[in-house]
């Protein structure tokens, strides 16, 4: 017998603005180094290395590049399916399935941006629910509640632990009766006290087949819309760009409201081990141990007389005082502080910033570009110092502005500057001023980072003072 093929297809949407200011529409929280220093995008792909070095990813357009650098990272290859525009889970997982529709894997629909730290029994549970999906299920895991918790979705299945689970003759599997959205406290509660129910991780196992005939019965013009998208789009190396016309006619909806809700086929195999969204400070608070008064300290946070106080300080020391109860994260450019039970609340005040045209509430100081990152260090009238690094390999577009000049001071490595019809070495401790209107790269021959400060002035700064004419990644 061949042994079963399973490609994990790791979702890579979502903003995640409930973790503002940490995470932002331009860096979501699928990209932040969140835990040990590895973003929870490199921590589902080592998670779902054993299953497949070789992973599909589908992931925003601007985005691919930090999937990218994740991937690599995690020593796998990953192809990407670009979305131009956001349209929830159910148009995702449709472009997968029609793109692998030829081939005999099971294909394993995730989130990129979950916590699960016991990798093994993971995979284990996914090998579990293996007969039912080549039964022609689709397969949904239910985490195991621990407390009644009203920030995840439940599922209700039929069929009790410990006995035959009821789906035909396939083992482990449980028939599902119904999703439950997040509910109210006395329902959690009740929930939990019933039993059959499990948080629901958003997490499923299926044949290509049997999504497309589920989408074809249930969501006809998302199917529709997405082999267009897919047909109209166009391939790259890795990179596989879907039709933009196309995507942005296709509804928004997710796979639970658009498929699962309705289909008679859907089975739900239990996990038992650790699992969290990571979808709410609260949420990131747990992750961290906490000491005898249940404060819990990440980066150079310091608290005295304090109790159950979580301070995330990666960058610089952040100072509590007597403080109870209270959420504290601090970035370069914004801080949050709040009471854990609004915790849920921080997109509302994220939607309010944006309203008002608070740059911080969509954009981080730290910027990543394909060639490496950029550092807006300050900023005044008619000027902005940045700190830029260009990764080994890497430069920049051949370009110019139309309204800023620019002087770079090399402070580590080694640069090859494009100055108009020139073209040199700087080294560290060496300058160059470039004047407006000339076309200029920046570039990096060496296999060591390039860092220099870059102090532009000018009557306007603004990123889109970019004219380009030559450029390996795919902009314009």
């Amino acid at each position: 017998m061949k042994p079963v093929v399973i490609l994990p297809v790791i979702l890579c949407g979502g903003s995640g603005t409930r973790l503002w200011p940490l995470s932002r529409k331009s860096f979501p929280k699928q990209f932040v180094p969140l835990i040990g220093d590895k973003s929870l995008l490199q921590l589902t792909l080592e998670r779902v290395h054993a299953l497949s070095a070789k992973p599909l990813a589908i992931a925003a357009e601007d985005h691919r590049f930090l999937v990218q650098d994740a991937a690599e990272a995690a020593g796998v290859t990953v192809h990407q399916l670009l979305e131009p525009v956001g349209r929830n889970t159910a148009a995702a997982m449709a472009v997968a399935a029609l793109a692998q529709q030829e081939r005999a894997a099971l294909l394993l629909f995730l989130p990129s941006d979950h916590h699960i730290p016991d990798h093994a029994a993971f995979v284990d549970t996914v090998r579990r629910g293996v007969a039912a999906a080549q039964a022609g299920y689709i397969v949904t895991f239910g985490v195991t509640p621990t407390f009644p918790s009203t920030a995840y979705g439940y599922i209700e299945c039929g069929g009790e632990r410990g006995q035959t689970p009821p789906v035909g003759s396939v083992p482990n599997a449980y028939p599902v009766v119904r999703f439950i959205e997040k509910p109210q406290a006395a329902l959690a509660q009740q929930l939990l006290l019933q039993g059959g129910h499990y948080w629901n991780a958003g997490i499923f196992l299926t044949e290509a087949g049997t999504l497309i005939d589920a989408l074809q019965r249930h969501a006809p013009d998302i199917l529709a819309s997405a082999r267009h998208a897919l047909q109209r789009g166009s391939t790259d190396g890795l990179f596989t760009r879907l039709d933009r016309a196309s995507f942005e006619d296709c509804r928004s909806q997710s796979i639970d409201y658009a498929v699962l809700e309705h289909h008679d086929k859907v089975a739900m195999v239990p996990f038992d081990g650790a699992w969290s969204d990571v979808g709410s400070w609260n949420a990131v608070a747990e992750l961290v141990p906490a000491d005898d008064a249940g404060n819990r300290i990440s980066g150079q946070g310091h608290v005295h007389h304090c109790h159950d106080t979580y301070i995330h300080a990666p960058h610089r020391p952040v100072v509590a005082l007597g403080t109870e109860r209270l959420l504290i994260v601090d970035t370069p450019d914004a801080l949050l502080v709040a009471h854990p039970d609004h915790a849920e609340s921080v997109r509302d005040v994220v939607a309010q910033l944006e309203a008002r045209e608070v740059a911080e509430a969509t954009q981080h100081r730290r910027v990543p570009r394909p060639w490496g990152v950029f550092d807006s260090i300050d900023r005044g009238e008619r000027f902005q110092v940045k700190r830029i690094t260009v990764k080994p390999g890497a430069r920049l577009s051949l370009q110019l502005h139309h309204h800023r000049a620019e002087h770079w001071v090399v402070v580590k490595g080694t640069a090859q500057v494009t100055r108009g019809d020139e073209v040199f070495a700087l080294q560290e401790n060496q300058s160059v001023y470039i004047p407006l209107g000339v076309r200029h790269r920046l570039e990096n021959t060496t296999n060591a980072p390039l860092e220099i400060i870059e102090v532009q002035s000018g009557l306007y700064l603004g990123e889109d003072d970019i004219v380009r004419f030559e450029d390996g990644y795919g902009r314009s």
